[in-house]
């Protein structure tokens, strides 16, 4: 075999892909690199190469310095420094008079603000507002023109009806600019910054019910907004501000890098900034309503930052100090725009320094020696770690998914393990400690899932034996529920028998609940031979063994029917229990097991969950509610399998959403404890926002279907429209039938399908807010439900036994249920909210009243 024609040869094929960078693209990619190694020695080097390049590409440097500022914050100091020498020379071959390249491109960059804030773009916004108040600070930007940049943004928070997100959003934009300008902006005597000022604290006072909601450390005895071990982001700038104004802003040049100010003072006539409006928000209305006349997409409400404070503040900086929120504010920035490229993240986060003021932070290990400075000199990786966590706890949800912050804090201990490692040590110790002291059921169960993953990512190596202290606690206390669900999480990650080797004796103990002395798996109720059933569900068992036709299956359903009808007392509960578990049994090997059993015998569970075996018919509640028991009990040693079993049981609607949150209600800790239980707790968390979750989204997948659809018909109408209207210019006699577009028969089963699931999202919603009255406000609820509630109870949290922090933990899980579905409770509260307190007494009552003020804070009401 010969090979004709000319071999290649690799160098070729390299030759080939090489691309050819244009010299404005890489003066473009200079600037956006700029500072990697010096900011100060590259600034003049860097300032020539934009002059030298010819002709003047302004657009191309506008851009780069676009993208330097709004992608990479920590360097806007620098990047204003180096706009500032653009001012010094003219255009290369410029007529005289001609503005100088500075000039040309801060007129382009401006543009590009315009454009952020159209879209809405905030955090865009407000970065590009912190270059502008360093250019006014430098002289570049006009004072006067910056006051009313900064005064456009506290307008939007007298907007009527305006939203938290929005108005947040806005005010940090004022805030932020203000803190960097306030040195100029203060010089001027005809501006008052107490207005900017006034306007901030004005609209703070005005969330201060909803801070009681979000706190990630919970006092139900009291509705006070200030935060104990938290930080509220609004707050923190606020605070900051009025320091800064207390000093005339002389601590602003302590706070932010300024190297402009090594340029000669700027004397030409400054660059005035055009008037902005910001425009209003973006309401998306596609027409569609529910049943009762709400609409069908509810806007999802923000709730105020509140940040969870883990150390002291001479290990890491104040947030509500003006250089402790300029740290802050740009690592969170750093956290959330490098969220596409963790590795980034984890190297930019610990170089942090370089771009910060001398003695800011600690100096690494092997770095030369720095003189202290007073009031500063924090330790890096725990102000990083802190920030993270801050991020990860964040209440009711966190911006990105936990799996984000949780790789790169993995990441940072890669990176540097010497020096990460003992802050995460320390951060794991501090929550822990917080755990008794009132942390928020919600972060407990993030805090959970981070040390699980944590640990599996470095060999489960942790200091176990600090915990066995905590071991004489009762039950149900914090500490104890944390171990368990951290060991249960662990056994996920790994498998039983590793964690049981890394766990000291003592916590190996039955008595301990910490871990099971046996693996978790299933538990088949019929297996054994003593069981009175154990016969007939073998013969079921054999035939699902066996592949048999669910035909086949649902006549030997009937035949036992009729042979235990004398013996069994509910013989239909005991055939759906064995069908259901033996079903799981013989797809309990592994996941595609199991969907291949339900999947083969949907007909079978279909007819069972209408009552029936061998013919189908309307739901049926107690049957619906057999089948989910006998799911549980024959995962109630492995209850994550409950989730994912009730999950595919959705999935393939033997279920529905309402009954899954009914049984979580009523059935759950019957089942899955041996006991009822007026109480709630994680995992009946998981498996209301499993129902809810499913809910919620279906009827958001249908509401797009519906839109869709609905475009299609209103283009195919438009064209017929069109058509008609052609035809009547050619041929003006013509009197055509002009019919008008009715809906297509897609788009009308679409409706209807909408209606169905919004009615099941409100019944799935109205099913959990009654839940938690029975638990919590209706008069036969437990006393316990309003002694947690007090201050003195509170204060003696040392003495409570397992009925008490169960009681409190409802409580904080109602809270959570609140602001996390707060959208669609708003959306339907008239109607679900008006049903479930008619149970609610009327007389004076300390848990009726804060059951109320949790469900009105939650539904924007007044309080």
């Amino acid at each position: 075999m010969s090979y004709h024609g000319r071999r290649r040869h690799p160098r070729d094929e390299h030759e080939r892909r090489e691309t050819y960078e244009t010299p404005e693209q890489k003066l473009r990619k200079n600037i956006i690199h700029y500072g990697e190694v010096d900011p100060v020695k590259e600034l003049p080097r860097l300032a020539d190469q934009i002059f030298e390049h010819t002709p003047a590409n302004v657009p191309a440097v506008a851009e780069g310095f676009r993208i330097g500022v709004t992608e990479q914050p920590y360097k806007i100091p620098y990047y204003a420094a180096l706009l500032r020498l653009l001012h010094d020379r003219p255009t290369p071959d410029a007529a005289p008079g001609s503005p100088s390249i500075g000039r040309q491109v801060l007129e382009d960059f401006w543009k590009g603000f315009q454009a952020f804030l159209d879209k809405q773009a905030w955090r865009e916004t407000r970065l590009c507002v912190h270059f502008f108040a360093h250019l006014t600070v430098a002289r570049v930007i006009s004072v006067q023109s910056m006051y009313e940049l900064l005064k456009s943004f506290t307008a939007v928070l007298d907007e009527f009806g305006v939203s938290h997100g929005r108005a947040a959003k806005a005010g940090l934009c004022a805030a932020e600019g203000l803190m960097i300008a306030g040195p100029a902006i203060k010089q001027d005597p005809s501006l008052d910054v107490s207005d900017i000022i006034n306007a901030l604290q004005t609209y703070i006072d005005s969330t201060r019910d909803a801070k009681t909601l979000v706190q990630p450390v919970v006092q139900l005895f009291t509705d006070t907004p200030i935060l104990e071990h938290a930080e509220e982001w609004l707050d923190c700038a606020l605070a900051a501000l009025q320091t800064l104004n207390g000093s005339d802003f002389s601590q602003t040049a302590d706070s932010y890098p300024q190297p402009y100010m090594a340029s000669p003072p700027w004397t030409e006539e400054p660059f005035n900034l055009p008037g902005v409006l910001v425009p209003p928000e973006v309401i998306e209305l596609d027409g569609l309503t529910t049943e009762s006349g709400e609409d069908a997409q509810p806007k999802k409400e923000e709730w105020p930052q509140c940040y969870v404070r883990l150390f002291e503040n001479d290990l890491t900086p104040d947030p509500t100090t003006p250089i402790g929120f300029a740290i802050r504010s740009t690592l969170i920035d750093i956290i959330d725009i490098f969220e596409v490229n963790r590795k980034d993240c984890a190297r930019l986060l610990l170089e942090f320094p370089k771009w910060t003021l001398s003695g800011t932070f600690k100096p690494r290990p092997g770095a030369p020696p720095e003189t202290p400075v007073e009031g500063k000199d924090w330790q890096l990786e725990s102000t990083i770690l802190e920030t993270i966590l801050g991020a990860t706890f964040m209440l009711p949800e966190s911006t990105y998914k936990a799996i984000y912050y949780i790789a790169l804090i993995t990441e940072l201990c890669k990176s540097s393990p010497q020096t990460v490692g003992p802050a995460v040590g320390k951060s794991i110790r501090r929550l822990y400690a917080l755990l008794a002291d009132g942390l928020d059921v919600e972060v407990a169960h993030r805090f959970a899932e981070w040390f699980a993953v944590h640990m599996s990512n470095f060999g489960f190596q942790w200091v176990w034996k600090e915990w066995i202290p905590d071991l004489v606690l009762v039950s149900q206390h914090p500490k104890r529920s944390f171990m368990r669900r951290a060991v249960e999480f662990e056994i996920r990650l790994s498998y039983h028998d590793r964690i049981m080797r890394i766990l000291p004796d003592a916590m190996r103990e039955p008595e301990t609940q910490v871990i099971s002395a046996e693996a978790p798996g299933p538990d088949y109720e019929y297996d054994e031979p003593t069981n009175p059933y154990h016969e007939p569900a073998q013969s079921v068992l054999e035939l699902l063994r066996g592949r048999a036709k669910p035909e086949d299956v649902m006549a030997h359903l009937e035949t036992l029917r009729n042979s235990l009808m004398e013996t069994a007392p509910d013989v239909d509960a005991v055939l759906r229990s064995i069908t259901v578990q033996s079903l799981l049994h013989i797809g309990s090997r592994s996941f595609s097991h199991f969907l291949n059993a339900i999947e083969r015998y949907l007909p079978l569970l279909r007819n069972l969950a209408a009552g029936q075996i061998s013919s189908g018919g309307n739901a049926n509640k107690e049957a619906r509610t057999h089948i989910m028991s006998a799911v549980a009990k024959f995962w109630k040693n492995s209850r994550h399998m409950i989730s994912i079993v009730f999950d595919k049981l959705m999935q393939y609607q033997i279920v529905d959403p309402t009954d899954v949150v009914g049984w979580t209600f009523t059935h759950c800790t019957l089942v899955t404890e041996g006991k009822y239980k007026a109480t709630f707790n994680a995992f009946q968390w998981d498996l209301l926002k499993l129902a809810l979750d499913k809910a919620n989204g279906r009827v958001m997948v249908q509401r797009r279907k519906v839109a869709v659809l609905r475009k299609e018909a209103d283009d195919k109408a438009a064209k017929a429209i069109a058509g008609e209207s052609a035809t009547m210019e050619v041929d003006t006699d013509a009197r055509p039938d002009v019919i008008p577009a009715g809906e297509s028969p897609q788009l009308t089963s679409a409706i209807k399908a909408f209606t169905v699931l919004t009615r099941e999202q409100k019944s799935a919603l109205a099913r959990t807010l009654d839940g938690f009255v029975d638990y919590l406000a209706i008069e036969g609820a437990s006393h316990k439900v309003r002694e947690v509630i007090t201050e003195h109870a509170w204060h003696n949290r040392a003495n409570w036994e397992d009925d008490d922090w169960e009681s409190w933990e409802t409580w904080c899980w109602y809270r959570h249920w609140g602001r996390t579905y707060s959208p669609y409770l708003r959306n339907y509260m008239n109607t679900i909210g008006t049903v479930a307190f008619a149970k609610v007494p009327s007389q004076p009552d300390p848990a009726v009243e804060l059951f109320r003020k949790t469900w009105n804070i939650a539904t924007g009401q007044e309080v």
